[in-house]
């Protein structure tokens, strides 16, 4: 619901903070195109083009999926790792996922090889943000191995197919996703938009509930940390 508390407007942009936030939080929640979003709002009696919908997602989405990424809860000890393909001109490139026991994203890394130097680059990655972790769930791929081995060497590495379904399951919101934009354009292009895609998708009213951290636990949750208050700023 578009909030109809008057508020400053945002220098440079015509329309109200209640509609920019509205916007942004349609797109990225749900699998909507911009034109879906487009009608959307058109129903409620704005008028805007998908275009100008388009540069408030590209502007604003980065800040929802950091308010979200500071504000949950910190990741559980055992995380799982994974990796699907995604077409990009034609072009394999490797989509390298990690979520947590909990389903939370986190982080996404595209790249152009499927090898042990891709995943301990992912796995480095990793590290460096959320720090040590104690078990590390993968699928049968050796490079993961190797790169667990080097980088953490202490760590307990499940390597399973059957154990691994939380990070596959993940992959569900890329795909669908994916069908709607029609392929993603350049490598860039896709880290960018999943890297805000893949935080907003699976947050829920589960994750505000499981935890005091979430400033929200409202049917608006999402839309709160995509909110005027919080994200345009």
């Amino acid at each position: 619901m578009i909030s109809k508390v008057s508020q400053p407007r945002l220098k440079g942009f015509r329309f109200p903070r209640s509609v920019i936030s509205h916007a942004v939080w349609a797109y990225r929640r749900f699998a909507l195109s911009l034109r879906d979003v487009e009608d959307l709002l058109a129903e409620r009696g704005v008028i805007v083009s998908y275009e100008s919908i388009r540069v408030w997602c590209q502007r604003f989405g980065v800040q929802v999926a950091a308010r979200i990424r500071r504000d949950r809860p910190a990741p559980t000890y055992k995380w799982h790792l994974d990796e699907v393909v995604i077409l990009i001109r034609g072009q394999k490139h490797w989509l390298w996922r990690a979520v947590d026991a909990n389903g939370d994203v986190l982080e996404i890394l595209v790249q152009g090889r499927r090898n042990a130097h891709a995943a301990k680059r992912c796995l480095r990655k990793l590290v460096r943000r959320w720090g040590a972790l104690r078990v590390i769930v993968t699928d049968k791929l050796r490079s993961y191995g190797v790169a667990v081995r080097d980088l953490c060497p202490s760590v307990e590495h499940r390597s399973h197919k059957g154990l691994n379904n939380r990070s596959e399951a993940s992959h569900r919101h890329t795909r669908r996703r994916e069908k709607i934009t029609g392929r993603f354009k350049s490598s860039r292009q896709a880290q960018q938009f999943l890297s805000v895609h893949d935080q907003t998708a699976t947050f829920s009213v589960r994750n505000a509930i499981a935890s005091p951290q979430y400033p929200i636990a409202t049917p608006g949750l999402m839309r709160s940390a995509c909110g005027t208050t919080m994200l345009l700023k």
